[in-house]
């Protein structure tokens, strides 16, 4: 999903900057031509025609708008004068394609918003989230994590996986040689040689039974040599699965005609997963009690946070209320946001730090939470206070200001200056700037913000 909506995302990029450089080209040769004219007409009605005319001469309209009527940003100003204003071009400015940057507003084509590269939101009332701020370390999650050990005492054979690579449940890990298991083998062998000689005369007997010419005890101990031989063949086959041998290995070792086993065992994964720990050396003894393999998904993570008594309080009374969310950081990625869940909270507390363990888990599908890092976590507990909010991805900044767009009508969008305060989670508190219930840009945002500042690169009518 995150792999598609990457490709959605610079595709949507490449669109914008198709366009912008378009009406950048567009603009600047109009303009040029326009300013070009006016300086002309200047040279030949004017006093002093041979002076040089100064910046975006002609470009004020009739009501002293344009260019050069006014150095506030647009953040500065109120929107009913943004709009109001027209451009050289003899059109309302927001309305201009080569213009409308000017008073901060961009054209979002409808198609765009429908499909998903920029997604609205509201600006409403939430309740806020308060962060209870822990450190701890990220750990493998013990439940997907196996230590993978031999069943029997054997000598290593062959090693068929390496230290960090990714194994399928089933796949080949380790193969052992065992005395046990050929031991084993060589019963099984003989057990399944007897089945087949005991079904073949239980066959013959019933045979001779319907010609009447053996007897019912003859047919009787027939049968019986049968169902002890299929006794044997199961008691011999559950005998080599105790052991470790896998159905697929049996089969194998049925066909490979009636010699007895070379006592070979093949330890395999237990699950899908990286090969954490590799102790297995070609020709070492091994031993039931001994981790040769450790298979672990870490598609998956632990964090285990220090929480101290005067914050355990708040914590198993929100608790109450359901899972806490959290968010965890690390030194590896600044400025890079894990979301978690709190799943338990430690039932005795440490004496001498006076802290009791919380275990935060967080995905981890790309592998860049590693295990032994340090983190740091933020537990949010919900509060009774509320306040106006916008997601995250809505509020932009640009030297120093932020600010977010806001749906004027049509496919118009205005950039507002907004005053953020408390943060949570996804969510920005706005202290200022919003009344709430605005549609604002959230997700895509950032390709607004991206064409309305293209008079930094020189875009539009600019000189």
């Amino acid at each position: 999903m995150n792999r598609h909506l990457s490709k959605r995302v610079v595709l949507a990029v490449a669109i914008l900057a198709v366009a912008i450089l378009a009406v950048a080209c567009r603009g600047g040769g109009d303009a040029g031509a326009e300013r070009a004219a006016g300086q002309s007409a200047a040279a030949g009605h004017e006093p002093g025609a041979g002076a040089t005319a100064p910046p975006h001469a002609g470009h004020e309209d009739a009501d002293g708008d344009g260019h050069g009527g006014d150095e506030r940003s647009d953040l500065d100003r109120p929107v009913d004068e943004l709009l109001a204003l027209s451009c050289e071009h003899g059109r309302k400015t927001f309305e201009c394609d080569e213009c409308r940057y000017e008073v901060g507003v961009v054209r979002v084509p409808a198609k765009l918003v429908d499909g998903g590269l920029v997604r609205k939101a509201s600006a409403a009332r939430r309740r806020v989230e308060a962060p209870v701020a822990l450190t701890g370390e990220v750990r493998f999650d013990e439940r997907r994590v196996a230590h993978v050990s031999p069943r029997i005492e054997g000598t290593i054979r062959t090693v068929h996986a390496s230290l960090g690579e990714q194994v399928r449940r089933g796949q080949a890990l380790v193969e052992l040689e065992s005395v046990q298991v050929g031991e084993a083998e060589s019963d099984y062998l003989a057990a399944q040689a007897s089945l087949r000689l005991a079904r073949a005369s239980a066959e013959r007997q019933e045979q001779l039974r319907k010609e009447q010419i053996s007897s019912e005890k003859e047919h009787l101990a027939a049968r019986q040599e049968l169902e002890t031989a299929q006794i044997r063949a199961r008691s011999a086959e559950q005998k080599l699965a105790r052991l470790g041998v896998a159905t697929a290995d049996l089969e194998r070792l049925g066909g490979a005609g009636r010699r007895a086993g070379g006592g070979g065992l093949v330890v395999r994964a237990p699950a899908d997963g990286i090969v954490l720990e590799m102790h297995a050396v070609p020709g070492e003894l091994v031993k039931p009690d001994e981790s040769i393999v450790t298979v672990g998904d870490v598609s998956s993570v632990w964090v285990w946070a220090d929480l101290h008594e005067d914050q355990l309080g708040r914590v198993l009374d929100a608790q109450r209320g359901g899972r806490l969310r959290a968010e965890i950081g690390v030194k590896a990625f600044p400025g890079a946001i894990f979301p978690g869940t709190v799943e338990f909270v430690g039932p005795s507390m440490d004496e001498r730090t006076r802290t009791v363990k919380v275990r935060v888990t967080a995905a981890n599908p790309d592998a860049r939470l590693r295990a032994g890092m340090f983190a740091s976590v933020r537990v949010f507990l919900p509060g009774e206070e509320e306040a106006l909010a916008v997601p995250a991805a809505a509020l932009l900044s640009d030297e120093g200001r932020s600010f977010v767009f806001v749906h004027h009508h049509g496919d118009y969008w205005i950039r507002r200056p907004v005053e953020p305060g408390r943060r949570w989670m996804d969510w920005v508190e706005v202290k200022d700037g919003l009344h709430g219930g605005e549609t604002l840009a959230a997700d895509g945002a950032f390709l607004l913000k991206s064409d309305v500042l293209r008079s930094k690169m020189g875009a539009g009518c600019a000189d």
